[in-house]
């Protein structure tokens, strides 16, 4: 495995100037991430790694511009009402949950399950859509605008498995730490997963942090040949047996072959 790269070593390649932008897209990228319950100041310095005064100063600046909110009484961080407002000015641009609703919809169907639409964000992976199917046990992995780091997750994972070997392995340094926060997920543990999915040509996983949840993913690849997203299906783990792994793999295949075509236009 490659020598790990530290904070510093990766600023110190940074261009003149940009060090206060990387840091600042951290800590959003961090808040992103647990917007739902909001991080208290601690939380964001020891999550981001950086020193606790650094934080708070620019915590401070990304509220005067908001994009970020302080809840009053909790004291707690969110992303900020300016987030919300250039996340509809870009969302034009960047529609593939436009493109994927009709898949995803066909796929609810079909299996009767839960299907999420996932998409990569620097070294994270973004719920930006989900399906419910029709069978009454719901499995409800992941909600719509959750941020986790990318391999947490059935669909998350076959992001991470579908890039070449050195992004891998870089990728899964850089998050290495924010790992166990995911059912004591480790770096050897996800590295093993990733083999796994190369083997089987698709991502099979119990649900770490939800007991008797099994889920499938397969990536979605872009007009450039680098995966961009993809969807999976989750559902209790007793039905998911062989021949039914197998069909949902061929239904989510299809699927994916229908989107990648209508991209490529």
């Amino acid at each position: 495995m490659a020598q790990r790269t530290s904070n510093s070593q990766r600023n110190i390649r940074s261009p003149s100037g940009t060090q206060s932008i990387q840091r600042a897209a951290r800590l959003l990228r961090e808040l992103a991430a647990r917007n739902r319950q909001g991080m208290r100041l601690i939380d964001v310095a020891h999550s981001s790694g950086l020193q606790r005064p650094t934080v708070h100063r620019m915590l401070k600046c990304l509220t005067a511009e908001n994009l970020v909110s302080q809840d009053p009484k909790s004291r707690r961080y969110f992303l900020g009402p300016l987030v919300f407002e250039l996340g509809i000015t870009a969302g034009p641009r960047f529609n593939i949950r436009d493109v994927c609703t009709d898949a995803l919809d066909r796929i609810a169907a079909d299996t009767g399950d839960t299907a999420f639409l996932i998409i990569r964000s620097g070294d994270d992976a973004l719920c930006v859509d989900r399906r419910e199917g029709a069978f009454p046990i719901k499995t409800f992995t992941v909600d719509v605008g959750v941020r986790r780091p990318l391999g947490v997750g059935a669909g998350s994972l076959a992001i991470l498995t579908a890039l070449p070997d050195d992004e891998i392995e870089t990728t899964v340094q850089r998050v290495a730490s924010r790992l166990p926060a995911y059912g004591r997920l480790t770096e050897a543990e996800l590295l093993h997963m990733v083999k796994r999915a190369r083997k089987t040509g698709y991502v099979l996983n119990d649900v770490r942090t939800l007991s008797g949840v099994t889920a499938i993913g397969v990536p979605i690849f872009g007009p450039n040949a680098r995966p961009i997203g993809a969807i999976s299906v989750s559902a209790i783990s007793a039905r998911m047996t062989t021949a039914r792994q197998r069909e949902l793999v061929e239904i989510l295949r299809r699927e994916i072959r229908a989107i990648e075509k209508q991209l490529a236009r």
